[in-house]
Order: C-alpha cells, then structure tokens, then sequence
C-alpha cells in the first residue's frame, strides 16, 4: 500500500472550486490530495511587442509558491532578487500547455496573464496548476465570449496534466512529495482530451528505464488525465459547451 492507502494506479482526490476570488476574469482552487494551487486569469487588452499589429492573441503564467507551502520555508523571490530557476521552467510549461490548445488569432489583440500560486505543497504542483489553470482560462475566455463573442471560439480542447514514476520499482501514478522525493524515475505528462501528448518530461534520476517502462507510465498517465478532465467537465458543466465547437455562443444556444 502506498502511503496514503491509494492504489498504485490510483490517482488523488482532485477538488476544483472555480471563481474562488473575486476580481480576476477566471480564479480557481485546485486541490489534488494535499496540494493547493490558485489559479488566477487575468485578461488584459493588449499583447507584447512581438505580436502587435499580428490580430494575434497570447496567453503567458507566472508560477510562486508561497514562503510555506512548504514543511520549511521557502525565501521569496523578491528577497533574493532573481526567479527561481525551477519556478522558471513550470511557468513555461504552463503557457505552453495552455497555448497549445487555444486559437490564438481567433482570441484576438488580448493577453491572458496565468498566475499559479502554490499555498500548499505536496507532490504534483505543476500539474494541478495546468490542469487548474485550463478551467480558470476557460471562465476567463467564456466572460469574453458572452460580452462579445467570437466568430470562432478559441479553446479548442480540454488539457490536463499528472505525474508518475517508479519507486522502489513500483509503477505509480499521481505522486506525492514523499514519493516523489524517492522516486528513481519520475515523469509529467500533459496531454488532451483528445488523447494527445503537448509534453512528456521524464527522467531516470537514478538509473534508466525501459521502453516497457515508458509505455507502462505513458497508459498510466492516460488513465489519471482522464480522470481530471472529468473532473474538469464536471466543474465547468454547461460552461465548457464551447470547447471544441469552433462555433459562436448563438450557434451553440441554437443547437441545443
């Protein structure tokens, strides 16, 4: 048994409460297990340099833990100066995750801002922040779609993302930090509802794997992405009809 009793195919409790702020266009608590994440969607009217005049939209995160979200605490960026290196790389794969699945000319000349705030840390914090993320840019985009909408809805598929790897030469899904933390093969895996790959970060952090290993984590993580896009549906409900229909909201009422 693992240490929270959990299947090694089994993921962790997954929890999505959405408009958990009050100002930001989307904002979400995701909770998986023990680890918490806001994640925050700002809409602003306007891109970076590299895109004006393109018609062009484009979506970008920042990702913070806070000082202890952690079992000891974890000194501010601002102290020290510089971003962190590791907080670095995850919000890039946040953005990415997330561009991957929107039309960025059919959103148009505007920047969604992703901020992903860890308030608790246990395991898997990049993942529940994309797969947290997603449903607080899909509100965001759903507030611009009904103020004024698009001639193409821009999300066009659900993302979601899990971790896995092998401990002590188990196969296990959803790791928690303490399993993490003694993993000897450790991968994030991100991926559609339409069953496509956007990243796969793996490593073998203490000695190589297989390509039975690969495929064993690869149908494992299929497995739990599901699961949270499920969870992801059942938290948007009539609020996700959009997605994938590349249609306007009056074809969308008029086809119900």
């Amino acid at each position: 048994m693992r240490i929270d009793g959990r299947r090694n195919d089994q993921g962790r409790h997954i929890k999505i409460t959405r408009h958990y702020t009050k100002y930001a266009e989307g904002s979400v608590l995701i909770e998986t297990g023990d680890t918490k994440v806001i994640c925050t969607a700002s809409v602003e009217d306007r891109v970076p340099p590299f895109l004006k005049g393109k018609n062009e939209g484009w979506i970008t995160c920042e990702y913070n833990m806070l000082p202890r979200a952690t079992q000891s605490r974890k000194v501010r960026e601002i102290s020290r100066g510089k971003i962190d290196g590791r907080n670095m790389e995850i919000q890039r794969l946040i953005g990415r995750a997330l561009r991957s699945v929107v039309d960025l000319k059919a959103l148009g000349e505007k920047t969604i801002w992703i901020d992903c705030d860890v308030i608790q840390a246990d395991g898997g914090t990049r993942t529940a922040s994309i797969s947290g993320a997603f449903v607080a840019l899909v509100d965001a985009v759903n507030r611009l779609h009904k103020r004024s909408p698009f001639k193409i809805y821009p999300v066009r598929n659900f993302v979601s993302a899990v971790s896995v790897g092998i401990v002590n030469k188990v196969k296990m899904l959803d790791l928690c930090y303490v399993e993490d933390s003694r993993a000897q093969v450790d991968m994030n895996i991100v991926m559609t509802d339409t069953g496509k790959f956007i990243e796969i970060q793996g490593t073998g952090e203490q000695y190589p794997f297989s390509r039975d290993d690969l495929n064993e984590l690869l149908a494992m993580s299929e497995k739990g992405i599901k699961n949270m896009i499920q969870s992801q549906k059942d938290s948007l409900k009539m609020d996700c009809l959009w997605i994938g229909t590349g249609e306007s909201d009056e074809k969308v009422n008029n086809s119900k």
